[in-house]
């Protein structure tokens, strides 16, 4: 009989994509979340959880950069209810609830939501296929006041978080202004909306390159197309030269102040009705921003914004932090975005055949974290719980009465739980630990009614400045009656030992 080939242990990596995400990382993460959801609550939205796996039928062809509705996402079929998929974001959920839940929500209806979406997508560095996000939104709100709003609460919400007055800006811009310039240019029929639609999807992906590509790459994407350094040959949307520079025109039409880039703006799209109407609706937005006291500091009109996304129909705007960091080679270069959105008045229609206004913004909650972390407001190290040392493992429930003391008072901590045998190795995983106190009591210090109180933090530092000898003679650890256990270790966390 054969012998029977030994099944291999599987290896133990993260899936390509994926990352693993441990102790200070989640905290830091959860408490910039905190602060989010603080500013979204004073602005009277509500939370929602929706589902991470949804029909393929209700995800929708809305992925950016591609042509089949289950491309870039995670999808598989299910023997009596079609396919499904993990939730690529958070819009297409949301447009789902409205639609399902039309009859009992108010309206306009304010939710927010944070949490992982999943892309089936090639990674690379810095891009994952899971990543969370943390959206806002408002539906059923035609007026261009809920666009207004979104950009001042994503104002307040980066100040909120750590992101100085002066560090961002929220750049608002309206797709309406852009179609009205293709109409101009010869490539947007306002009587067939489908007409020339494969030549304004190019369109839309080469303005929003021009800080990658710059003038030339994006003017290039729209005549014949770009070949980059590697060889690869990107095809162009095909205009002459004249409807190029009609576009590039548009992307060049900020001004100084608001009103001057408004005015210019009317110039551009003179002639189309949906040109005028967009540009009326910044005017608005403009006007709103100010009276709310939100300057061209903070939210400024730009007609370089245009978001990625095909299902945008209105104003679109973009947060992007503009103090500099280093690349990892070592050059100076501008954070950039970290949130961006804008209205999508159709996305609901696909359920219930109506029209129905929608506005919102999604913020990468990985990228601002970096951003704090470049400002050195995250990043650092949580302190980690006092450790109750055990002495004797029979005296079990004595240290499960300190720790339980320490925990009454609002204190983290926890009773080493490894093999008690060498003490040396309790105080290595305390260091491990990030732990700032020990506690030991061993027998006498019971029949007493003491504790040993041991500075780990006062102890690493002297370890490294002074001789054993003198280390030993430094009150980086001594013995306090038990009753003052609690304020002498609250002493030490708060820097006052």
């Amino acid at each position: 009989m054969a012998k029977q080939k030994k099944q291999p242990r599987p290896k133990a990596v993260t899936p390509k994509g994926f990352r693993d995400y441990f102790g200070s990382e989640v905290s830091e993460r959860k408490t910039m979340l905190d602060q989010i959801a603080e500013v979204y609550h004073l602005y009277g939205f509500d939370a929602l959880e929706t589902s991470a796996v949804e029909t393929v039928e209700a995800l929708g062809k809305f992925l950016p950069d591609v042509d089949r509705p289950n491309d870039g996402v995670f999808a598989w079929q299910e023997e009596d209810s079609g396919w499904l998929a993990l939730r690529y974001d958070m819009t297409a959920p949301l447009a789902r609830v409205a639609a399902q839940y039309r009859n009992d929500l108010p309206s306009p209806y304010r939710r927010y939501t944070m949490g992982p979406v999943w892309r089936n997508e090639k990674p690379g560095p810095g891009r994952f296929r899971q990543f969370y996000q943390c959206d806002a939104d408002t539906v059923g709100a035609p007026s261009v006041a809920a666009d207004a709003e979104i950009c001042s609460m994503l104002s307040d919400t980066l100040e909120a978080v750590g992101i100085s007055r002066g560090d961002y800006i929220v750049r608002v811009n309206n797709r309406k202004v852009l179609n009205g310039v293709m109409e101009v240019a010869g490539v947007l029929d306002a009587s067939d909306p489908t007409k020339f639609e494969h030549e304004r999807g190019i369109v839309l992906r080469a303005i929003d390159k021009l800080d990658r590509l710059g003038h030339d790459g994006v003017l290039a994407l729209l005549g014949a197309g770009r070949e980059d350094v590697s060889g690869d040959f990107t095809k162009g949307a095909g205009l002459s030269d004249e409807q190029a520079q009609i576009v590039m025109g548009f992307m060049a039409a900020k001004r100084d102040s608001g009103a001057a880039t408004v005015a210019r703006l009317h110039e551009l799209v003179q002639g189309s009705v949906i040109g005028a109407e967009g540009v009326n609706e910044l005017e608005t937005i403009a006007e709103l921003m100010a009276a709310g006291g939100y300057g061209s500091d903070r939210v400024e009109i730009d007609p370089s914004v245009v978001r990625g996304l095909g299902y945008y129909t209105g104003p679109v705007y973009e947060a992007e932090l503009t103090f500099e960091v280093q690349d990892e080679k070592g050059r100076p270069r501008q954070f950039g975005s970290v949130a961006g959105g804008g209205r999508y008045d159709d996305l609901v229609k696909r359920f219930t055949g109506q029209s129905v206004p929608a506005t919102g913004v999604s913020i990468g909650v990985d990228r601002l974290l970096a951003a704090l972390r470049a400002k050195g407001r995250a990043g650092k190290e949580a302190p980690g719980p006092v450790v109750v040392t055990v002495m004797d493992r029979d005296r079990m429930a004595d240290y499960m009465e300190i720790v339980t003391e320490l925990r009454n008072a609002g204190i983290r901590s926890e009773v080493y739980l490894g093999n008690p045998k060498n003490f040396g190795n309790q105080l290595k995983y305390a260091d491990k630990r990030g732990s700032q106190v020990a506690i030991i009591q061993g027998g006498d210090e019971k029949e007493r009614d003491m504790v040993q109180i041991k500075d780990l933090v006062l102890g690493a530092k002297i370890a490294e400045n002074a001789t054993l000898e003198e280390w030993k003679e430094r009150p980086s650890q001594y013995e306090v009656p038990r009753a003052e256990m609690v304020a002498r270790v609250r002493q030490i966390l708060e820097g006052e030992g």
